[in-house]
């Protein structure tokens, strides 16, 4: 019978023989049973296993005899520090030499395909780039940061990059950007080249990565701060705003000043997480005053001004009874706003508009466009402080900044009902 808590273990002898572990609070209990008993109980010592977290490995081995129960007591030991991994990692989980390791990854021909399969899905799973920097150089970090961002030509994330120059200018540090264009694929690609120079931290947009990207930022043993959206599990930092707290805030807008017709617009949609998120924010507060989102125009492609009046024309073509359109951005949002009041709209009276980020183009509007701040400067601020250990509170890692954007009615939602 086995104890409560205990998990059955094959006993390498045979014999008809059982051992169970079991992780208790002082270390691991190992009870050993079978038929004629058995002694002599040896431990091979413990190891980490690589890709499980915490998880430990014990090897026992075992002689016949009389029953004994035994227990092995392991002092309690804080997690090792986070460190990149080597070849002798992927050596290890591959069951290849370091050499042969080395010259698969470097792409030598002199391997067979099914060993260098072995090597690269093994580097695959534990998360393992290469280390570009030779010779005297490979143990140590460059002054580069490497800055992933989804767009350039996005007016929200150059802002973004000022508030990192603006920190980083002082410091040495050097940001270098690349460029994913909202594909987790290009993403992973452009992570692992980055890495590879081993920068002194990563800050990149986003909580939402595809496995490999993951376990890469998880063991590359360096700082990483995750931006802009705070809506979900960190890999180490972030810093940015709760996109679904901005959907909702706008949707008890949109409600007070009496608007019950509402259409959505956005682009980059469903890769555009963040703009997901604020559509779902806006569903649920919508829901709780009893109304929903009555219209949906996606686009997949960038966001401009045209596209924006396009959009705007498509929608209402389709739902000519809407009172209210919300765009995923203020781009498309302007260019929604020109085309509507070309047409004659009567904006806000019978039809509300409003977009998101706060950007400066807005100020040039013949109406100002209702919008939200993404406090875009003040998050490239705070990611770069934590990368380059300026922040105030003490914290090595886990750190977690929220920012509150601030909603600006503008002159596209009508006043308040009373």
């Amino acid at each position: 019978m086995t104890p409560t808590g205990l998990e059955p273990v094959t006993c390498p002898l045979g014999g008809g023989c059982s051992i169970q572990l079991s992780h208790g609070a002082l270390g691991l209990d190992i009870l050993v049973a079978q038929r004629h008993g058995l002694t002599n109980i040896k431990t091979a010592g413990v190891g980490r296993v690589h890709g499980l977290g915490q998880a430990r490995r014990l090897a026992v081995s075992v002689d016949h005899g009389s029953l004994h129960q035994a227990k092995i007591v392991i002092p309690p030991k804080a997690p090792p520090p986070r460190r990149p991994l080597t070849l002798r990692d992927v050596s290890e989980a591959s069951g290849v030499s370091e050499m042969t390791v080395s010259r698969v990854l470097r792409n030598r021909g002199d391997v067979s395909e099914g060993t260098r399969n072995k090597v690269l899905a093994a580097a695959k799973l534990l998360g393992y780039v290469p280390n570009k920097i030779a010779g005297a150089l490979a143990s140590q970090r460059v002054n580069l940061v490497a800055v992933i961002i989804p767009s350039l030509s996005n007016m929200v994330f150059p802002e973004v990059m000022n508030g990192i120059s603006s920190v980083l200018d002082d410091t040495g540090l050097q940001p270098v950007v690349g460029v994913t264009k909202y594909s987790q694929a290009r993403e992973e690609a452009v992570l692992y080249q980055m890495l590879s120079w081993r920068p002194s931290g990563v800050i990149l947009a986003g909580l939402e990565h595809s496995d490999m990207a993951r376990a890469m930022l998880e063991n590359a043993g360096i700082p990483i701060v995750e931006i802009m959206d705070i809506d979900g599990p960190a890999v180490d930092c972030v810093v940015g705003i709760s996109h679904r707290r901005a959907g909702r805030e706008m949707a008890a807008a949109i409600v007070a000043a009496g608007y019950r017709r509402i259409g959505f617009l956005g682009t980059k949609m469903p890769e555009d997480h963040r703009a997901r998120k604020r559509l779902e924010g806006l569903e649920e507060g919508l829901e709780e005053a009893g109304l929903a989102v009555a219209d949906r125009e996606f686009y997949s492609g960038g966001s401009a001004l045209l596209k924006g009046r396009e959009m705007t024309e498509a929608i209402l073509a389709r739902s000519p009874d809407l009172d209210f359109l919300y765009y995923s951005n203020d781009m498309i949002g302007a260019g929604g706003l020109l085309y509507c009041l070309e047409q004659g709209f009567d904006i806000p009276g019978k039809l509300g508009l409003a977009g998101f980020n706060g950007v400066e183009l807005l100020d040039g509007l013949p109406r100002r466009l209702a919008t939200m701040d993404a406090c875009r400067f003040q998050i490239g601020q705070r990611a770069a402080q934590i990368i380059a250990g300026l922040g105030t509170d003490g914290l090595i890692g886990g750190e977690r900044v929220e920012l509150v954007p601030k909603l600006q009615l503008g002159d596209t939602i009508r006043k308040t009902q009373t």
